[in-house]
């Protein structure tokens, strides 16, 4: 491993305040955080061993019945007698890119700062980053975990119990250096939002939500039912944003079932662009003014083109595009200090900052997962923002993400 960071000592770039890094959640959140009656069929750990097996191109992690060649074990989580592992580049953090792989890891193969706050704390240190903002791993990027379980009333308790754990414990003692992100009931957007309304009250301004939710057998966002309007009323009256992660929508789009992995891993952010669509005309902003919704890890380039294109269907095709009559405006004007983009590597999108709109701009350093910059995102800074002023590079590192979150943009210790 390593975590020597690399920089060249500039002091131009100010803290970062990361919107989007990922934590792998201890053993122990589940049966210490639910109710006693719950924690017997809890989420836990146990240690066991494990295949790669080929499934559709691709290989999948599966836990066999006996020890695996080799004997070696990793830690697998467990719910509902399914065995969930971790893959290793979802916590790769201080190795090196040549020792990446997609096989499992155990927790005393992983660097503490994936799962221990103070560790954590430390790691930000070595990578300039002033706060930190994390997505969750065993429930999945918006709680689909929990979705797809059997038992709901566990699911339910499952998904406050997280909560309670990532407000108190992983967030509690760090000063407001790590920010909370919760997650809700999918299946229930009345407990859904009594959920937002419950983790606004302890300070928490942002909870995950699925890019695509019909992905996941869910409405739409264009339901005629207004099936997730209770969800967004909570949001839009609290101030808490809508969090949506690349892969939040379960599916990966691809060009043809036998293209490589290498062509999904470069479509990832498509997902984001459909959902950008969807919200842009879909008249949700509309009918909620307040209401800001965030792209987490979806770069940010393609945007400008995407706001162009909405626009000219609005202007063009309004007679038969059948958007929704809230939509009274270019659905353009919806996007400015409401849509918040994110980015970790974008060189073109940051030059076509103007375009993209300067104060939707945030950043991130997605530790500790394969793409992360960490330990030298300064380094990455500090080249991508060589022609940007002071007040640019302020914006797009810190003042943007604090503004989103509704957070004072004072210096944290």
């Amino acid at each position: 491993m390593t975590d020597a960071p690399l920089t060249s000592g500039k002091q131009r770039i100010p803290r970062i305040v990361s919107v989007d890094d990922h934590v792998v959640e201890p053993p122990h959140v589940w049966q210490r955080w639910l109710p006693e009656r719950y924690r017997a069929r809890g989420p836990r750990v146990e240690r066991g061993g494990f295949e790669m097996v080929q499934k559709d191109g691709a290989f999948v992690i599966t836990r066999p019945s006996t020890p695996s060649a080799g004997g070696r074990e990793v830690d697998w989580w467990i719910y509902e007698d399914e065995g969930y592992p971790i893959p290793m580049v979802m916590a790769c953090a201080g190795y090196s890119e040549d020792e990446y792989t997609f096989e499992p890891i155990g927790f005393e193969a992983m660097r503490p700062g994936c799962y221990d706050p103070k560790a954590r704390l430390a790691d930000m240190d070595l990578n300039h980053t002033e706060r930190s903002m994390c997505f969750p791993t065993f429930p999945r990027f918006c709680g689909q975990r929990f979705y797809e379980g059997k038992d709901k009333d566990l699911g339910l308790a499952c998904v406050k119990a997280y909560n309670d754990w990532m407000i108190e414990e992983w967030c509690g003692d760090s000063g407001g250096r790590l920010i909370p992100l919760c997650i809700i009931p999918l299946w229930d957007p009345q407990a859904a939002a009594a959920e937002v309304r419950r983790n606004a009250a302890r300070g928490c301004r942002a909870v995950t939500f699925s890019e695509l939710p019909v992905n996941l057998g869910l409405p739409s966002i264009h339901d005629k039912s207004r099936y997730w309007d209770p969800f967004f009323q909570a949001c839009d009256e609290t101030g808490t944003v809508v969090c949506m992660h690349i892969g939040s929508g379960s599916k990966i789009p691809t060009s043809s079932p036998d293209a490589p992995p290498g062509v999904r891993f470069a479509l990832t952010t498509h997902n984001a662009q459909l959902s950008m669509a969807d919200w842009l005309l879909s008249g949700v902003l509309a009918r909620f003014p307040r209401l800001r919704i965030a792209y987490s890890e979806s770069q940010i380039g393609w945007m400008p083109f995407l706001l162009e294109r909405v626009d000219n269907v609005f202007r063009k095709s309004y007679a038969w595009a059948e958007l929704d009559p809230a939509i009274t405006e270019p659905p353009s004007t919806y996007f400015p200090g409401r849509v918040f983009g994110c980015f970790f590597e974008d060189d073109f999108g940051v030059r076509v900052r103007d375009e993209v709109g300067l104060d939707n701009i945030t950043f991130e350093i997605d530790y500790p997962h394969q793409d992360s910059t960490w330990p030298n995102s300064l380094a990455y800074l500090e080249k991508v923002t060589q022609d940007l002023t002071d007040e640019e590079i302020h914006r797009i590192v810190r003042g943007n993400a604090l503004e989103m979150l509704g957070l004072e943009d004072v210096p944290l210790p």
